[in-house]
Parts: C-alpha cells; sequence; structure tokens
C-alpha cells in the first residue's frame, strides 16, 4: 500500500521528534548494537537534525497527508561529509545517503523508497554519477529496497564500525535508468 507522502527538509522544531524517532527505530533493530554497545551513534541518531549544518547536507522527512512524522533520511552532496568509516568519504562525483529511519506504524507505504527517491533526485540534480549508502544485515527489509532500487554491493566501501560489520552499496545513475 502506498499512501501519499510529503517529502520536504525537516525543519528545526522536528529535530527532537526525528531523533526520538531514529533512536527508538534503530534500537529495535534485532542484531544491531545498543546504545549501550555504542553509545555515539546513538547520540549521533538522536541529534540527527545538526547534519543539516553539515556542507551540502540535508535532512528529509516523510509526513502523512495529516502531517505526521513517518521518517526520515539524510542526503549528503559532500562525500567528505558523509562521516562514516571506510572508504566512502574519499568517493568523488558522488552523493551519499545515511540514517534512513522510518516509524514501525507506517511500514509498508512507500516512505522508504520515497526518501531514498527524493535523494537519488538530489544527486541527479547536482549532476553527480553515483550515491552510496551504507546497510547492515540487520536492516534487511531496506537492503532488499536499495537492491529493488538498482543499488549493488561495493565491497570496496565495507568497514567495521566497532567491530560491527557495514555493508557498502552504490547506485551508478546512468545505469539505473533514473536519470
Amino acid at each position: 500500500m502506498t499512501v501519499q507522502l510529503t517529502i520536504r527538509d525537516l525543519r528545526t522544531e522536528e529535530f527532537d521528534a526525528l531523533g526520538r524517532l531514529m533512536v527508538g527505530v534503530y534500537s529495535q533493530l534485532e542484531g544491531f548494537p545498543t546504545p549501550e554497545e555504542q553509545p555515539r551513534y546513538y547520540e549521533l541518531l538522536a541529534n540527527i537534525g545538526r547534519f543539516t549544518e553539515k556542507k551540502d547536507a540535508r535532512v528529509l522527512v516523510a509526513l502523512t497527508p495529516k502531517g505526521e512524522l513517518v521518517g526520515g533520511i539524510v542526503y549528503f552532496g559532500e562525500m567528505a561529509e558523509y562521516g562514516s568509516g571506510g572508504t566512502a568519504t574519499a568517493e568523488k562525483n558522488a552523493s551519499g545517503i545515511r540514517l534512513l529511519g522510518i516509524d514501525p506504524q507506517f511500514r509498508g507505504i512507500g516512505a522508504g523508497k520515497a526518501l531514498t527517491l527524493a535523494c537519488i533526485r538530489a544527486a541527479e540534480e547536482k549532476g553527480h554519477a553515483q550515491v552510496i549508502l551504507h546497510t547492515t544485515q540487520s536492516m534487511r527489509v531496506a537492503w532488499q529496497m536499495y537492491e529493488r532500487l538498482g543499488f549493488e554491493r561495493s565491497e570496496d566501501l565495507d568497514f567495521l564500525q566497532q567491530g560491527f560489520p557495514v555493508f557498502g552499496f552504490r547506485l551508478m545513475l546512468a545505469e539505473a535508468g533514473l536519470s
């Protein structure tokens, strides 16, 4: 089921609500590190609005027609600001996506796809050749959605975050048929 969602930039007054949503979503992922195991990661999630301060970064949110906050994602038009481990921050002619999170009560309505497609469009508008993201085994639903959208595994982007495997993906925009 797809619902007509509004995708737009996060507003300052929504920073805390999106931060709480993100912490809730990620802390419930089976097999994902807990807030006790990776407190700095959860601090990053709680303060997701701070990404709006980074050069060429945007935090996008999805809202229902009633204005309910469904989820969010961070788009990076400048990979140097991406802030992950591994080699992704050195990638050129690329945009990045991080921290997709959807409130469990709104899963299955197309919000993750809509947010990801908005990021792909932003990369195309910048004229970038590729979009890079990372995911984990705990995020299989998102992993499968990314693959359906044309993202392919890129082992050269993999890294360990405090011993936890993180898997790189890239979408070549010319090959994706989305440009």
